[in-house]
Order: structure tokens, then C-alpha cells, then sequence
């Protein structure tokens, strides 16, 4: 997984995790246009310089499996309503990326092929050798499985040189700052540091993933205009999770 010098920003292909809150823009709940059509203009920016980029979209803004089994829901059944609340965004991000230009794919890992392509790994590298963004829904196909880990899944499936998760707050806090404003910001961090210390930036599988195949990964606050091309050059506020062996 290295980075080829030939492309601008130093990478040659990433994964950008997208929660399902990060697109409810201010609301409480569903999908902000304004919002999405933001991260949809960020997104192009990169694709136009030469990056070849992925998507993992969540579905926290619509469903939640595990807050629906928490109800009394069977957990298996609330994750498949999950993963079909995460095929919605990912429409949503596909139209709005069409509309700024960028040519895209929707595959998902739970077949309806009438909106989406079946997920396949070499198509979608394919999609990507020829300049489409691939935007990759219904999580893993599994459920019990959250979308971070199907991000780090589908990063490690790719190849990429780096696992991008667009947040709420520029990085991980040893507390949340939007509560605690003495909260203290990491710029680095192993993958033990966050296991180790419970920090509630990604589950424990996807950690986990990403640290059995060395994927960096890197968390940044995606309600920042262009901040998805910044911290690709290494600027601005950003945590970097990597190995320190």
C-alpha cells in the first residue's frame, strides 16, 4: 500500500468513511441537501486530482440497529434495516456527486440490482482504474457488523493507502469536546492506544482490520469546507491512527 509520487495529493487510492449523522447537516435526524452537496464538492476535488477514491456511507441518521435491539428488536433483523438505511445515503451521495461531475458506482453488498451494482472486488477496482468514485453500501453484508468495520473491510478489500473517517470534531478527544471543551485533541495514535484506552473513534473490529494490514487511518471533522483534500496534504486539525512498531 504505497502511495504513488506521480499523484498530487500524495495518495494513489483512499477510503472516505462518511457517518450517517454527518449528513444530517443541524437536523436531529434524515438527510441536509446543503450538507451532502458539500461533502459531495470535497469529494469531487480529490477525484479531479488524480486520487482514486472509495465511500463507505453509514446509516446512523435513519436506523440503528443496535438502539433498535436495545428496544426489544431482534438485533440481526434491526442490522438489516441498517444496512438498508445505508443504501439510501449512498443514493443520495451518488446523485449529488453526479451533479458536480463525478462519474460513480453504487455497489452493495446486499442484492438490488435495480438501484445498485452487486459488490464485487474487481469491478469495483476496475470502476476506479477508470476514474469513477465507487461508493460501497449495506455495510458488509452481515449484520452484528457496523459500518466502520466494513469500511476498513472495504479499504483493506481495495487496497488503499489510507482510511479517511469524516467526523463531527477535527480527531480523537480523550472525551467528547462538544461536552468537555478541555477535552484533549491526539495527533497520533497506535492502534493499541485506542484499544487499549476504549476511545470511541471506530469499533474494535475495524481497529482491529485495519492494524492486521498496516491501513492508516485518519479522522477529521468532514463539516469543514475542503478539509477532506486538506488533511490529504497533511494540513490543518486531523489525528492519525498508525502502527508504531
Amino acid at each position: 500500500m504505497t502511495s504513488s509520487p506521480g499523484t498530487p495529493l500524495g495518495y494513489r487510492r483512499v477510503l472516505l468513511k462518511v457517518s450517517g449523522e454527518a449528513l444530517m447537516g443541524d437536523g436531529n435526524y434524515g438527510i441536509d441537501p446543503t450538507t451532502v452537496d458539500s461533502i459531495a464538492s470535497d469529494i469531487a476535488s480529490v477525484a479531479a486530482s488524480g486520487t482514486e477514491v472509495c465511500l463507505v456511507v453509514g446509516g446512523g441518521n435513519i436506523f440503528r440497529g443496535v438502539a433498535a435491539a436495545a428496544k426489544g428488536m431482534d438485533r440481526a433483523q434491526g442490522d438489516y434495516a441498517g444496512m438498508l438505511a445505508t443504501v439510501i445515503n449512498a443514493l443520495m451521495v451518488q446523485n449529488a456527486l453526479e451533479r458536480a461531475g463525478v462519474a460513480t458506482r453504487v455497489m452493495s453488498a446486499i442484492q438490488m440490482s435495480a438501484i445498485a451494482e452487486p459488490y464485487i472486488r474487481r469491478r469495483a477496482v476496475r470502476h476506479m482504474e477508470k476514474g469513477r468514485v465507487v461508493i460501497f453500501a449495506a455495510g458488509t453484508g452481515n449484520p452484528f457488523f457496523t459500518t466502520d468495520t466494513a469500511a476498513a473491510l472495504r479499504a483493506a478489500e481495495m487496497e488503499c493507502d489510507a482510511l479517511f473517517k469524516g467526523t463531527q470534531v477535527d480527531g480523537v478527544y480523550d472525551a467528547d469536546p462538544r461536552k468537555k471543551p478541555d477535552a484533549k485533541r491526539f495527533e497520533s495514535l497506535s492502534y493499541m492506544d485506542v484499544l487499549s484506552r476504549d476511545l470511541s473513534v471506530m469499533d474494535a473490529a475495524a481497529i482491529s482490520l485495519a492494524r492486521e494490514n498496516r491501513l492508516p487511518i485518519v479522522v477529521f471533522n468532514i463539516h469543514n469546507t475542503g478539509a477532506f483534500a486538506q488533511v490529504m496534504r497533511g494540513e490543518g486539525l486531523f489525528t492519525r491512527i498508525i502502527e508504531t512498531d
